[in-house]
């Protein structure tokens, strides 16, 4: 039959094929071209087509499906849109063909991952061309020379296969009928091909092994016929050697995380299918060879090994911990402690705490089980031990406060081992165990910075407010749920510190919380944070004046605060706030009460403790602070004032030129503001002194000034220590 023609000469069915190459060609780019600009101008285009020639297949449809602005996310192109499209049949196998010959390989890694999924998501609507054209096509390309065609193509191959092997559940077929023997062996073959030709080394395997991991997982997740294959073994290695090199192959964090997120997926799948026997549990030799493995890496001193082996125990499957499980616990233990060595190794505990959690959910709980299977009474309280000590983690490198990390997987472990023993055996949850967990987590509710603020409030409420059965034992729960009803549960923000301290500062009237929460608010209203101080004093000071007049609430937050100071002496994480929050406190008269009580306790002990933290100290910080402090304390009666008195005119000539200054510029303030201090006839003097000294001369010079006001002022001359040097006065 000849071809038709029109009015100017042209064939029809060579026009028609024009049109069609414009119509793949524009869809092809509005779904898969990397640039935004491009996707939103071919789908601008196919519109005008569209509406002009009517001629496109199911143009209004994909049109809705693709239009200008749906366009503009990439991932949902490649996952979402592309499917809708390729359920039309004129257009499945360009969709197809223009990522295996064009995408996969693309220079850009984001866009060789999204084909390999899109791949996969478009198998079932040709799984035949993808079995017998795409997969032969894409095989001997993962093993070749070029890096992002090597790379994709073993994406792409593991993505095809898997989906495949959906199919044939979908369809009760075996997976034989798609993977023959051939492909099979191909498909084995190219972890040793890469092997082989040293390709999982430097700049290559930082993509080659967590896309062969990746490639591994979906192998097993595909139910291979490979069981007592040698090749097993090999992956296996891979496995390892990449747990333990994970450091070699990333330079960022979020790098590290996909690429052992990768590695981590491989082993649980391929443990899943290839490590159990019929029965159900592991091969007693792979099980001791590899857990026992795993353990005494732990102990190695590179932190990112320390990392990929804790993970790994914590995604092991249950019939692999199964008689291990106490090994695997007191090992995950051992790398939370903070020794010498390891101080800084903050990653390896976090990834430490989140393993603990997830061995708990995998082997499950039953309250008189053996302890080396299951979660029982005999080793609960080990568990909750090692997540609570890790709350006090507030260590801190170069990159600032890194305990935070540890802080904050531990919390996320306690909520999620909390919940498990709530769900199946919530008698396990001991009372001293629930105390500890809710006070600690409301300190970390009330401290300064806001990402972990915001995760202990979330926990936190999580816990209170769990109800499916309660969480037993919480310490004063009525009064929590009128402070935190449920209502805001998700509607506070802790992240705003307008929003996040002035509930939590409630809990101060609740003895159980009381020391906890004055921790935290502690290093918040002593911190640097305007909003942080800002929010967090208010509220401190809201809380103080409506207890202002109560003597035994006020003598019990003050014995409180003392014990708060007296455990953290030296402890400038702690001493430094607690210091200018002492200063604030008394600046507004929080302790008015006791002022004019010359016996309390309060001030005695306070200035005692801070002349204990400044002692020998070089902290130009802390020296200021306390300065600040012993002059808020000038407002006491009796002896008390004499001795502020005299550790004020001690510091004027201390060995810091900018202390001594420091000292004389707030004494001064100090006088002007308390007029009863010294006798009116000298005030002049005094302040003049003061005013118009030169403290930054020498010291001999600065002392004889400083004696001067000794005696004006009525306080003893301090005496300059004589040193014993080898026996010579």
């Amino acid at each position: 039959m000849s071809p038709s023609w029109d009015s100017n000469g042209s064939s029809v069915d060579d026009e028609k094929d024009k049109v069609e190459k414009v119509l793949f060609s524009l869809v092809i780019t509005a779904v898969f071209d990397r640039n935004v600009n491009c996707r939103r101008a071919a789908s601008a285009a196919f519109q005008e087509n569209v509406g002009r020639q009517g001629t496109f297949p199911h143009g209004i449809e994909i049109l809705t499906a693709a239009d200008y602005f749906a366009v503009g996310n990439r991932t949902k192109c490649f996952l979402n849109i592309s499917i809708y499209i390729v359920g039309f049949p004129e257009y499945t196998q360009p969709l197809i063909d223009h990522l295996i010959q064009k995408k996969f390989n693309h220079w850009d890694c984001a866009i060789r991952e999204l084909t390999a999924k899109t791949l996969h998501n478009l198998t079932p609507h040709a799984p035949e061309y993808m079995a017998n054209i795409a997969l032969p096509r894409l095989l001997p390309l993962a093993t070749g020379i070029d890096l992002n065609t090597r790379h994709g193509a073993v994406l792409a191959c593991a993505e095809i296969v898997y989906a495949l092997y959906k199919m044939t559940l979908e369809n009760n077929r075996p997976v034989t009928d798609y993977i023959n023997e051939n492909t099979l062996e191909s498909l084995k073959n190219i972890h040793r091909k890469l092997y082989n030709c040293q390709l999982y080394r430097g700049f290559g395997g930082a993509f080659m092994r967590p896309a062969v991991c990746c490639f591994i997982e979906r192998m097993s997740l595909s139910k291979m016929p490979l069981k007592n294959d040698p090749i097993i073994d090999e992956w296996q290695w891979l496995i390892d050697d990449s747990l333990k090199s994970i450091h070699h192959f990333t330079s960022t964090a979020k790098q590290k995380i996909k690429f052992q997120e990768a590695v981590i997926s491989a082993l649980t799948a391929l443990c899943n299918e290839y490590y159990q026997t019929a029965q159900g549990t592991a091969d007693p030799e792979i099980q001791n060879k590899l857990v026992d493995k795993y353990i005494s890496e732990l102990q190695l001193s590179e932190e990112m090994t320390r990392c990929g082996y804790s993970l790994a125990l914590g995604a092991l499957p249950k019939f692999m911990l199964n008689g291990k499980l106490h090994q695997v616990l007191e090992g995950l233990q051992r790398v939370t402690w903070i020794t010498v060595k390891d101080t800084t190794f903050a990653e390896a505990r976090r990834d430490a705490l989140k393993a603990i959690a997830q061995v708990c959910k995998t082997v499950g709980v039953n309250e008189d089980g053996p302890c080396d299977q299951v979660v029982c009474r005999n080793n609960v309280s080990q568990i909750y031990n090692s997540l609570l000590d890790c709350l006090n983690d507030y260590t801190t490198d170069s990159r600032g406060d890194i305990g935070a990390w540890v802080r904050e997987a531990a919390m996320t472990s306690l909520m999620e081992v909390t919940i498990l023993l709530v769900q199946t055996q919530p008698q396990l949850i001991s009372p001293d165990n629930c105390r500890q967990m809710m006070c600690y987590l409301a300190q970390l509710s009330a401290e300064k910075i806001d990402r972990f603020r915001a995760h202990a409030g979330s926990v936190f409420l999580r816990i209170l407010h769990f109800d499916n059965p309660v969480v037993p034992h919480i310490p004063h729960r009525e009064e929590l749920e009128n402070i935190f009803p449920r209502s805001e549960f998700e509607t506070l923000n802790w992240s705003a510190p307008s929003q996040a301290f002035p509930p939590i500062t409630k809990l101060l009237g609740l003895p159980t919380y009381q020391y906890r929460v004055l921790l935290g608010l502690t290093v918040s209203v002593g911190g640097l944070t305007e909003s942080t101080v800002r929010y967090s004093a208010q509220s401190l000071f809201d809380y103080l004046k409506t207890i202002r007049n109560d003597l035994e609430a006020m003598n019990k937050f003050c014995g409180t605060l003392i014990q708060i100071f007296k455990d953290n002496l030296h402890n400038d994480r702690v001493s430094i706030p607690m210091l200018k929050m002492l200063d604030q406190m008394l600046a507004n008269g929080c302790f008015d009460i006791f002022t004019g009580d010359e016996s309390h306790f309060y001030a005695k002990e306070l200035l005692t403790l801070c002349k204990e933290e400044i002692r020998k100290s070089k902290d130009v910080q802390k020296l200021r602070a306390s300065i600040s402090v012993f002059c808020g304390l000038i407002q006491f009666q009796g002896e008390i004032r004499k001795n502020v008195l005299f550790q004020l005119l001690l510091l004027l000539c201390y060995p810091f030129p900018i202390i001594r200054k420091t000292t004389a510029s707030q004494l001064y303030e100090m006088l002007l503001t308390y007029d009863d201090v010294i006798d009116a006839e000298v005030l002049d003097e005094v302040m003049a002194s003061l005013s118009d000294n030169n403290w930054d001369a020498d010291l001999p010079t600065v002392r004889a000034q400083r004696n001067h006001l000794c005696d004006l002022m009525g306080v003893p001359k301090p005496i300059i220590a004589t040193k014993l040097h080898q026996g010579v006065l």
